[in-house]
């Protein structure tokens, strides 16, 4: 057995230890949108439900991202959780500089002006209630105003750095 004294830490964590940790957490995958000048986006595995009443979410985005640019103008967002035959829509949305929304892109225009992409296993649009700075991130709070569960398939995680489905 381990002594307490020596599981304290020894100093600040970096951001690698960080990431190392997270990569053994299991995360669903979802994209969020937003209407700017033209749609944004980008691929989030920090999606949470807040709160039932009224029905909350949230999510983080990197302040240095194009996406965050118009997520912090923007009144409403849209969400979508992506289904395990869409690991190539979730990391063309994570790669910087990719054409998010060219042809390969299948979408069209939701509730608020807000873009929703088709095929995915749900989606909502939020009214954005709140952006708090978390380091080089801001946590984005969002109250849900219109969605739709109804989208067939299993989801998609991210885990070890890859997107996969879940195993029975």
């Amino acid at each position: 057995m381990t002594a307490p004294s020596e599981l304290r830490p020894r100093g600040p964590v970096s951001p690698e230890l960080l990431r190392s940790v997270f990569r053994r957490h299991a995360a669903g995958v979802a994209v969020i949108t937003a209407r700017g000048e033209g749609p944004a986006g980008f691929t989030a595995t920090s999606l949470t439900s807040v709160a039932a009443e009224p029905p909350l979410i949230s999510f983080g985005v990197g302040t240095a991202s194009f996406s965050w640019g118009v997520i912090a103008r923007t009144e409403h967002v849209g969400v979508h959780i992506l289904g395990e035959h869409q690991s190539e829509l979730a990391a063309r949305f994570a790669t910087r500089g990719s054409d998010r929304f060219g042809p390969s892109t299948r979408w069209r225009g939701g509730p608020q002006g807000v873009p929703v992409l088709d095929g995915v296993l749900a989606w909502m649009v939020g009214r954005v209630v709140s952006r708090i700075p978390a380091g080089d991130h801001h946590l984005v709070i969002a109250e849900v105003v219109e969605g739709d569960s109804s989208g067939p398939g299993r989801p998609l995680v991210h885990h070890q750095g890859r997107f996969g489905g879940l195993r029975d």
